[in-house]
């Protein structure tokens, strides 16, 4: 299972990797591997200023869909329109070309309270 360190988790499978005041998040590649071939990927949420564990979006797979949670309050700035063509990219690189939004984050001192990459290995297992 693929869990880089340098991320932050949340304990609804969610990874957010900081880079200024702005912040990609996505699934996790054991999230993906939970839910199987994804077909779709929607968020409707871009220009919205959403809460920590708001829904931010929703995932379907062949079998399933989900919802998408924020890991921090921030405004959704931009969703991988990529994924829009190839939502197999959730499955085939979820730390990379999977990503699934831009966060321009309101506290960047809230990702400090997620779960590092050891306490999301613990947390799955």
């Amino acid at each position: 299972m693929n869990i880089p360190a340098e991320l932050k988790y949340t304990k609804d499978h969610e990874w957010i990797r900081l880079e200024g005041e702005t912040a990609f998040v996505g699934i996790t590649d054991f999230a993906q591997h939970e839910l199987g071939d994804i077909v779709f990927v929607d968020v409707d949420t871009v220009d919205e200023s959403l809460d920590a564990e708001e829904t931010f979006g929703t995932i379907e797979a062949v079998k399933t869909s989900s919802e998408m949670l924020m890991p921090v309050s921030g405004t959704v700035v931009e969703f991988n329109e990529a994924l829009a063509d190839a939502p197999e990219s959730v499955n085939n690189d979820p730390y990379g070309e999977g990503w699934i939004i831009k966060v321009q984050v309101d506290n960047v001192a809230d990702i400090e309270g997620l779960l590092s990459a050891e306490q999301y290995k613990e947390l799955i297992g």
